[in-house]
């Protein structure tokens, strides 16, 4: 149960290798969480974080391992951690994978795993986790985005478009979520120097895993719906947006 500062005491994490999630695990460890439970493909990567949190701190971490293209074991996945966490307080949806070159987008199936891993799976994840915090009457959902979806650049606009979904899949959940006790909180980072981007060259804003779970866990802390991270993006991207299609289709992004 979350504590009196609104601090969760059990967490799932969807992607529980993601720099980003074992980040703001490792924060919120340190602020007093107890269980988690951190599901993703990579066993071995998953029992190395699990005994990360237990070094730093966690009374419990078990594994769940799934793979992010099979759709429909999402269900049955998060319904494995609620199991083994009994009420959860917080659920992180961390998947991602980058897909932006030319290949990439040409090839059908490397774009149907792309929607699958960022969008699809995470969305049907989240159908059912927002049913089950709903029954409970109250629990946060964190999910990943990314400034990509925000304005798609063809630069990487078969990932964009993935996030583009899930972003606004998520959003719309909030909504409906609205009298139950549950909410959403959609975070955008921006470049994030992390194993998914390494050897890509580092865009201006950058910014690192530890500053996104900051981020997160001060967006918790004021009731945010949207997370930026860094925050200034929003302005960036609010003047962005006016930015005629014309020019920004010209623009080296």
């Amino acid at each position: 149960m979350n504590d009196a500062f609104g601090r969760p005491d059990s967490v799932l994490v969807l992607g529980g290798t993601s720099d980003i999630a074992l980040a703001l695990a490792a924060r919120l460890v340190d602020d007093g969480c107890a269980d988690v439970v951190l599901a993703g493909r990579d066993p071995g990567g998953l029992e190395r974080a699990a005994e990360s949190l237990l070094q730093a701190g966690a009374k419990s971490v078990s594994t769940l391992v799934f793979d992010a293209t099979e759709v429909r074991a999402a269900a049955g996945v998060v319904d494995e951690g609620f199991a083994a966490l009994g009420q959860v307080d917080l659920v992180v949806i961390a998947l991602g994978a980058l897909y932006d070159t030319e290949g990439d987008e040409r090839d059908p199936a490397l774009v149907a795993r792309c929607v699958s891993v960022n969008f699809t799976w995470p969305a049907t994840a989240l159908a059912r986790i927002a049913a089950r915090l709903a029954d409970q009457g109250t629990g946060n959902v964190v999910v990943l985005s990314s400034v990509a979806g925000v304005r798609v650049r063809r630069s990487n606009f078969v990932y964009g478009s993935a996030k583009a979904g899930l972003d606004a899949f998520a959003r719309a959940m909030h909504q409906a979520l609205q009298g139950t006790g549950a909410r959403v909180v959609v975070v955008r980072p921006g470049f994030v120097k992390t194993k998914m981007t390494e050897g890509r060259t580092p865009k201006p804003l950058s910014t690192n895993a530890s500053a996104v779970a900051a981020d997160i866990v001060r967006g918790l802390e004021t009731g945010a719906e949207v997370v930026w991270s860094p925050r200034i993006l929003r302005i960036v991207f609010v003047a962005l947006s006016l930015v005629p299609e014309g020019l920004w289709r010209r623009l080296p992004m």
